[in-house]
């Protein structure tokens, strides 16, 4: 399966849309693949000429993966250089996600990158793929060749990330919404590793996580600048709290020539069962 494939929608009606949930090897609806297919649900009402800029997502429930997943948009604003959708993902128990997505048209200003790439990182090609579907490449940078350059947070979790199909030529409208769909995926499978690494007990005894329970919160994506998802980003999280059984990670997202395309950030539960 292509990952276009993973977030075609059928119509269903005015502003909604419907798509096939996936089996994962956990048992449940991947949270990246609900947040992809909702953001593609968003852009499909709005002018051509407008790209996300921004997702903020919500996960209320688990999903079920034996049954498709509704996507009702709502058409919250239409301004000329700013749109605004919000998408509520239901399947028979309720809803399982509520998105907010911001849309704004191209203008062409100033641009500075204060977030440095890190350097001493090993490239992706001197790594092992890892990842748990055919659909993307991921090459975990182990603990020890993480560099030390002051990134603030702790738990500090990296890999490269790429996925496996061609997307297209980026600079094109169309395609370029597919790209961060694409990102959107795959921005959900490092930021809780973290948290878990900050956590004072599982990150310093592994061997108690299964003493605890573990779930993402809300997911956010700002995007900073174009994105080329079939190539390799190098994604960078740290924790930077836990607290009242929540944690929070924060991530910067690098093209292989150190641009800083996006910022992620993610609050996850992490709950001790023995409690």
């Amino acid at each position: 399966m292509t990952i276009r494939q993973l977030f075609e929608l059928d119509a269903h009606g005015v502003d909604t849309f419907v798509g096939a949930g996936r089996q994962y090897p956990w048992g449940g609806l991947y949270g990246g693949h609900i947040v992809a297919q909702a953001l593609w649900a968003a852009a499909a009402t709005v002018d051509e000429e407008m790209e996300p800029h921004s997702v903020r997502a919500y996960f209320i429930r688990r999903g079920d993966t034996g049954e498709p997943v509704r996507y009702e948009v709502d058409r919250i604003r239409n301004g000329k250089s700013f749109g605004t959708r919000r998408v509520v993902a239901r399947q028979s128990r309720g809803a399982i996600l509520n998105l907010e997505a911001s849309f704004q048209t191209f203008e062409d200003s100033a641009d500075a990158q204060p977030i440095r790439f890190p350097t001493g990182v090993p490239s992706p090609e001197t790594v092992e793929n890892s990842a748990w579907s055919d659909g993307f490449d991921r090459r975990w940078i182990s603990e020890g060749a993480i560099p030390s350059d002051g990134r603030e947070g702790g738990g500090r979790a990296m890999a490269w990330f790429r996925v496996s199909d061609a997307l297209g030529d980026f600079t094109n409208r169309n395609a370029q919404l597919l790209h961060r769909c694409a990102f959107a995926y795959l921005s959900d499978d490092l930021p809780t590793d973290a948290v878990v690494r900050t956590h004072p007990v599982i990150g310093t005894r592994p061997e108690n996580a299964r003493n605890f329970y573990g779930a993402s919160l809300d997911h956010t994506i700002w995007f900073h600048r174009p994105i080329e998802s079939d190539r390799w980003h190098l994604h960078d999280f740290t924790c930077h709290s836990i607290g009242n059984s929540r944690g929070l990670a924060i991530g910067h997202i690098f093209s292989e020539d150190g641009v800083h395309v996006a910022t992620v950030a993610q609050e996850a539960l992490i709950r001790d069962w023995r409690e």
